[in-house]
C-alpha cells in the first residue's frame, strides 16, 4: 500500500491578501510562496494554502459546515496568551474528556483553526 507522505490544508478565501495578513500578522504563520491569487503558509508543521476564490459563497456564510482544521501544540495556554496580545479573538482553552486541551480561533473568512494540546 502507498502511504501518505505529507499534507497540507486548501482554504478557499475572498480576498488573499487580508487573509495572508491576518495569519502572518495575527496568528505567526510564515509565507513560503506566493503566486498569482494563492500564499502558501507555514506555522511549524502545520501547513496552509490559501487561494482567492471570488463569487465563493463565505464559509462564513454556510453554518452547516463543519470543515475544522486540527493542529496539535505541544503548549495550548502559552498559544492562547500569544494570540489574544495579538487581539485575536479565541476561546479560552478547555480540558476535554477525551485528552486534549483546546482552543477555537475563527479567521476573518470564517474558517475554524482548533489547536490541541495532548493532556
Amino acid at each position: 500500500m502507498t502511504n501518505i507522505v505529507d499534507n497540507f490544508t486548501i482554504l478557499a478565501v475572498l480576498d488573499v491578501e487580508k487573509s495572508r495578513s491576518f495569519y502572518i500578522t495575527q496568528l505567526g504563520f510564515e509565507e513560503d510562496l506566493r503566486v498569482d491569487g494563492w500564499s502558501f503558509l507555514r506555522r511549524g508543521s502545520l501547513r496552509l494554502r490559501i487561494g482567492h476564490c471570488p463569487g465563493i459563497t463565505p464559509i462564513a456564510d454556510c453554518p452547516e459546515h463543519s470543515l475544522i482544521v486540527q493542529a496539535e501544540v505541544d503548549d495550548a495556554y502559552s498559544l492562547y496568551e500569544e494570540f489574544k496580545a495579538k487581539g485575536v479573538h479565541v476561546n479560552e482553552p478547555e480540558d476535554k474528556p477525551w485528552g486534549l486541551r483546546e482552543f477555537g480561533v475563527v479567521t476573518p473568512d470564517g474558517h475554524r483553526l482548533m489547536f490541541t494540546e495532548t493532556l
